[in-house]
């Protein structure tokens, strides 16, 4: 089974009961699971992660993705940008945001075939040069590669994390995961959509600037793909 990319957002907190859609729209669901990590994740990345997958399920309640989001994602800001309000361009590029799996193949963002399997989770910023421009609604991703060969805890420099996602497609392009900004103040999950076929589940995820903890709004495509 093939599924297109899927938004989510992940919040904080327990077990959530599925946010489910209308029976005239597209049926996903979306809930926090206690799963253990899959075994490809290497132990310095497992340790980061939150004891809780995000659970997103389609047609037969089918699971499309899995998603252990880090516990506590790392965010560059002064105490007055947090009191303003994190956004995603506070996490540092390279770092580990979680690791995904995929049951069965999924299609990202630019429409390329990701293989079932589990992934590592990296933000990172699409450069608005080129054959990018106009690509996407926005140009926050998280960058997804082999949990095989991403065993660091550690940010890794762009370049070398464009190259290593860049492995999922035979160096073709780095393997995408749109993010869509998400405002809202209720923890998630939640699926939404976002018009033109894109659907995304939002949550609050934790997050520390120093010692300062806060949250900030996710919202993760789960259906829906790039229209050139």
């Amino acid at each position: 089974m093939r599924h297109p990319l899927l938004a989510v957002a992940v919040a904080l907190g327990g077990l959530t009961p599925p946010a489910r859609l209308s029976a005239a729209e597209p049926s996903f669901a979306a809930k926090y699971e206690k799963l253990d990590p899959p075994a490809a994740v290497a132990e310095p990345v497992r340790q980061l992660l939150a004891a809780e997958a995000l659970v997103v399920r389609g047609e037969k309640d089918a699971a499309v993705m899995r998603v252990w989001f880090r516990a506590v994602i790392p965010a560059k800001a002064t105490d007055e940008q947090v009191k303003n309000g994190l956004t995603y361009r506070e996490i540092p590029e390279g770092a580990v945001v979680g690791v995904i799996e995929f049951p069965h193949p999924f299609t990202d963002y630019r429409r390329q075939e990701i293989p079932a399997g589990t992934y590592t989770l990296r933000f990172a910023v699409q450069p608005d040069i080129g054959d990018h421009t106009g690509t996407a609604p926005h140009p926050e991703f998280c960058l997804m590669s082999s949990a095989a060969k991403d065993t660091s805890a550690d940010p890794v420099e762009k370049k070398d994390l464009i190259k290593l996602s860049s492995e999922v497609n035979d160096g073709k392009h780095p393997a995408v995961l749109l993010l869509f900004p998400n405002f809202a103040k209720e923890d998630g999950p939640k699926v939404v959509g976002k018009g033109n076929g894109v659907w995304v589940a939002t949550v609050r995820r934790p997050m520390a600037a120093g010692g300062t903890k806060t949250t900030l709004g996710f919202g993760i495509t789960v259906a829906g793909m790039w229209k050139p």
